[in-house]
């Protein structure tokens, strides 16, 4: 072997196996830096050991335990999950940092390694797109972190090692069997939204609502009225992902508000008065059917509505106090939260964690831990979200 040879095999070893040195010494790096900080603050300089968002996210020792990402802020329902992460931490030992991508794969992927370079040994990660997010949890893994994939599965990928979620095919599920239950005779104009198609989650939404509605489509309980590629569908139970790709193209919110409102004018604009009256409407989340219902209930020709939600939003719990929103899937975060927690603990002490399941995300099985769903309507949001100790009574009003 030349000496060429040699030198560029030994280079290719040394940046092979200096990710898995760094990754072995991470902790007595960190220590190094911690003491030289000190010995800063001895000589008059300092530095804040809390994150920009108030987590007080480094630890004892300079470095944080786990790391967690969330899509945006912009959406009631992921600040609802942080405030539940940081009152689950609050008594342990472990030290956390939350940051949000605001929507941005990017930013997403630079979150992940600002938390790396703090040295989580634990991520938590909500993708904002599954099939994007790839590159930020195979980051993570190339550095020995364990990744978990929150409420929205990662795909495309090996990095993933755990998935903590709530039974999504069974949330489309409850959202169709709601608006089945609540149907009489035939021809119902029936109405049909759906998630963002980067969203895997989405899709899975739609399979459980399909499962549902679709037997009622087509014996003619509900009429399909805002989606060509639903009618060309209608005769099929089980549709294939491309299949519902080209009906949630259609009908995709991409969970905006904005969005969601602009469809629902766009649609009601087009049909006639024959494709009003007394309409059925699937809305993918409470955002979503908030903006949808304001459409449909300001249309003279609509007599009435019925449309679904989920993530019980304190918004649309009031909504449904109101008569302005049917229902909503009530997915319980503190126990989602207190699951990957739990999940992340286990990683810490060097245990297994405890999983009910698998999903596929196209490469491999993610082990999986999957939390039950509750349906609330007017009926029941007050054992279902105040008796619970959810919510408190006095943040609503016209409430029995």
């Amino acid at each position: 072997m030349s000496c060429e040879n040699v030198y560029t095999n030994s280079q290719q070893f040394f940046f092979l196996e200096r990710g898995k040195i760094m990754k072995k010494y991470r902790k007595l790096i960190v220590f190094a830096t911690v003491l030289m900080l000190l010995l800063a603050t001895v000589t008059g300089c300092g530095t804040d050991g809390t994150d920009d968002d108030g987590n007080g996210g480094n630890g004892g020792d300079g470095s944080t335990s786990i790391g967690i990402v969330l899509p945006t802020k912009d959406e009631p329902r992921w600040v609802q999950d942080e405030t539940r992460f940081n009152e689950a931490l609050a008594d342990t030992d472990y030290s956390v940092e939350i940051l949000f991508s605001q929507g941005s794969s990017a930013s997403e992927k630079a979150n992940v390694e600002s938390l790396l370079t703090k040295g989580i040994d634990v991520l938590i990660i909500c993708p904002h797109d599954g099939d994007a997010a790839a590159a930020a949890a195979e980051a993570a893994a190339a550095e020995g972190v364990t990744v978990i994939s929150y409420d929205r599965l990662i795909t495309g990928t090996d990095a993933v090692d755990y998935y903590v979620t709530f039974d999504s095919i069974a949330v489309g599920a409850a959202q169709g069997q709601y608006l089945v239950d609540s149907a009489e005779g035939e021809g119902n104009p029936l109405y049909l939204y759906a998630g963002a198609a980067s969203d895997n989650n989405a899709f899975l939404f739609f399979e459980g609502a399909w499962s549902v509605l679709q037997p009622k489509i087509a014996d003619g309980t509900f009429v399909i009225k805002n989606s060509s590629e639903a009618v060309a569908l209608q005769d099929k139970a089980e549709l294939s992902r491309d299949e519902m790709g080209r009906i949630i193209s259609q009908v995709t919110t991409n969970w905006d508000f904005n969005e969601a409102k602009n469809k629902a004018e766009s649609h009601l604009t087009a049909a006639g008065a024959a494709d009003k009256g007394d309409v059925y409407i699937l809305a993918p989340n409470d955002g979503t059917a908030r903006s949808i219902a304001d459409v449909f209930a300001s249309d003279s020709d609509v007599s009435s509505y019925v449309v679904t939600g989920q993530d019980a939003e304190k918004a649309s719990v009031q909504y449904i106090i109101d008569g302005k929103q049917s229902m909503t899937v009530f997915k319980d975060v503190r126990t989602l939260v207190k699951d990957s927690i739990d999940m992340a603990i286990a990683v810490l002490e060097g245990n297994t964690p405890q999983t009910t399941g698998s999903y596929n995300n196209n490469v491999t099985d993610v082990p999986a831990k999957q939390t039950e769903v509750i349906v609330v309507d007017q009926d029941s949001v007050k054992s279902a979200l105040i008796d619970s100790g959810y919510y408190e009574a006095s943040e609503f009003t016209g409430l029995e």
